[in-house]
Order: C-alpha cells, then sequence, then structure tokens
C-alpha cells in the first residue's frame, strides 16, 4: 500500500508531465487577482522612490548650505553628501517616473518575472551598499594614515551614505518578499485553455 508522500510525489509528477505537453501560450494567461497584486508592488516601488528623493533632496540642501559655512574634514563630508545624493535623486525621479508607467497586468509569468527581478535588484543593491561602507571606512581611515582631511570627510560621508542604503534596501526587500508570500494563494488554483481544464495544485498534505 502506498503511503501519502508517494502517493503525493506520484501526483506532482503526473502534473508535471501535463504541464509539458501544455503549450506555453495556453499558460500565459490572465488571472484577475494578480492585477490587485502587481499594483501593490508598484505602489511599494514609488513610495520607497519617493523615500530615496526625500533623502536626497534633504541631503543636498544641508550639504550646500554647510559645506559653505565649514572647512577641513567637516566641508569634505558635506561636499561629498551633496555630490553623493546628485545621483540619488536622479535614480530615485527615474525610478519614480519607471513605476508609474509599470502596468499592473494579471499574466501570472510576468507577475513572477517582475517579481523575481526586484528581490534581485534589492539584493544586488544590498552587496553594493556593503562595499560602499568597507570603501567608505577604507577612505577615512587612508586618510587618517597620511593627514588627508578630504578624504576622512568623504570617508564618513561614504560610510553614512552606504548605511542609509543598506537599510532603505533591506527594507524595501523584506517588504517585496513578504507581498511575494502571497501568490501561492492566488494561483493555488489555475485554469489552462479555453476549454476549462483546470489544475489544483496542492500545497500540502493532510491527514
Amino acid at each position: 500500500m502506498l503511503s501519502k508522500s508517494s502517493s503525493f510525489s506520484g501526483i506532482l509528477f503526473l502534473i508535471l508531465i501535463l504541464l509539458a505537453f501544455i503549450p506555453f501560450e495556453t499558460l500565459a494567461q490572465n488571472i484577475p487577482e494578480l492585477t490587485g497584486y502587481n499594483q501593490t508592488r508598484i505602489s511599494y516601488n514609488e513610495k520607497g522612490m519617493l523615500i530615496l528623493g526625500g533623502w536626497a533632496v534633504g541631503n543636498m540642501i544641508w550639504g550646500g548650505i554647510a559645506a559653505g559655512q565649514t572647512s577641513g574634514q567637516t566641508k569634505a563630508f558635506h561636499q561629498m553628501n551633496l555630490y553623493w545624493n546628485s545621483v540619488n535623486l536622479v535614480i530615485a525621479g527615474f525610478g519614480y517616473w519607471q513605476a508609474t508607467k509599470e502596468n499592473p497586468g494579471a499574466d501570472f509569468w510576468s507577475t513572477m518575472e517582475a517579481q523575481q527581478n526586484m528581490e534581485k535588484i534589492l539584493l544586488f543593491n544590498a552587496a553594493l551598499d556593503v562595499a560602499y561602507i568597507a570603501g567608505g571606512m577604507y577612505l577615512k581611515e587612508r586618510g587618517l594614515r597620511i593627514n588627508k582631511d578630504k578624504f576622512v570627510g568623504f570617508g564618513k560621508s561614504i560610510i553614512l551614505q552606504g548605511a542609509f542604503l543598506l537599510t532603505f534596501d533591506a527594507v524595501m526587500y523584506t517588504f517585496h518578499h513578504t507581498h511575494a508570500k502571497e501568490l501561492p494563494q492566488i494561483v493555488n488554483q489555475i485554469s489552462f485553455g479555453p476549454t476549462g481544464f483546470n489544475i489544483s495544485i496542492p500545497l500540502g498534505v493532510t491527514n
């Protein structure tokens, strides 16, 4: 007598075989619930870019004013804040524009691709942020060794900016990753093709 786990494995294997013979175009169907799901993902991106843009503008104003009133390490610190956040502002503006132009859609595969790409980008950015912090620490220590105030100030600024970006990307990743957990509930039962052929994919085995 087959165990429940063996039966489940057999069912899953049969489903995979069936999927192999279903045309890809059949799988590329719309699931209405995914429109709301994608709109939430887009909303996260829009709000994230607004936060990044706000941080950039604040640092540019602060840096522009303070750089003209200070000298030495402090002046260099504010100068780098201004330079760094000029780039952040461009990125935030482009990212927000891109998010507003994105069509929420209801296609399953497009949704999966967009979700996975977003999480990969955030993880890649987090790795870059760690590199920024390490580079800032090196620049600061280098400046202290050779008594170069500009290096020390620049290093402190890069450490600050890298720490903010790391926190920002970590929070954004948490929101997107948590949101992704809703996908299995939405696509637990998917209809394939115009004939009403349905496949219900079990997410677990119960007694």
